[in-house]
């Protein structure tokens, strides 16, 4: 695997490292060592898909407070997305900043979205499915979303979302005891 930096600290794209011929190719998609060697959490305890029918359908921007906060690891392994992580560690020297980048079943890249983190995605296709590895189980009680429009943080989409859930139309702006409060 390649891991590329982000701007955000401890944040990465994943890029597979291909060894191949005229059959096709193999790459490993995870490894618990190379995942050390870059200080991620690697501990994988969810494995969760998401499909997507329509185009422009924008999912996010969603997290988990402590003691629940996740990393995530999002592959997308049909159709296009724009993938979006957004910095909310309190003492980060890049919080409240943001990074996107386009995941598609054929560049089969990887988002690794840290603790802390907001994320979500634009479907930039129809039929889009997203795989997600999850290190925390789900917890509704810490779940929290930050508007895919919040003023404070004006996050450049690629498009105008077509289809949003309710909740994700209308989470709050932002305020640092609600979205950064512990459970």
């Amino acid at each position: 695997m390649i891991f590329h930096e982000t701007p955000l600290k401890g944040a990465y794209v994943i890029e597979l490292e291909k060894k191949g011929d005229d059959r096709g190719f193999f790459a490993r998609a995870f490894c618990v060592n190379e995942f050390k060697e870059h200080g991620i959490d690697h501990n994988i305890v969810q494995i969760n898909n998401s499909f997507t029918v329509p185009k422009g359908t924008l999912r996010g921007m969603h997290y988990q407070l402590p003691p629940h906060a996740e990393t995530k690891i999002v592959r997308c392994i049909r159709g296009s997305l724009y993938d979006v992580i957004l910095d909310l560690r309190k003492d980060s020297p890049t919080f409240g900043k943001w990074f996107g980048a386009e995941l598609t079943a054929e560049n089969r890249k990887m988002m690794v979205v840290p603790k802390g983190f907001a994320h979500g995605f634009l479907t930039l296709e129809e039929n889009t499915e997203a795989f997600y590895l999850v290190t925390e189980f789900y917890a509704p009680q810490a779940e929290r979303g930050i508007r895919w429009n919040d003023p404070k943080f004006k996050i450049e989409w690629p498009m105008e979302p077509k289809v949003l859930s309710e909740k994700d139309a209308n989470w709050p702006d932002f305020d640092e005891k609600f979205h950064l409060g512990e459970v």
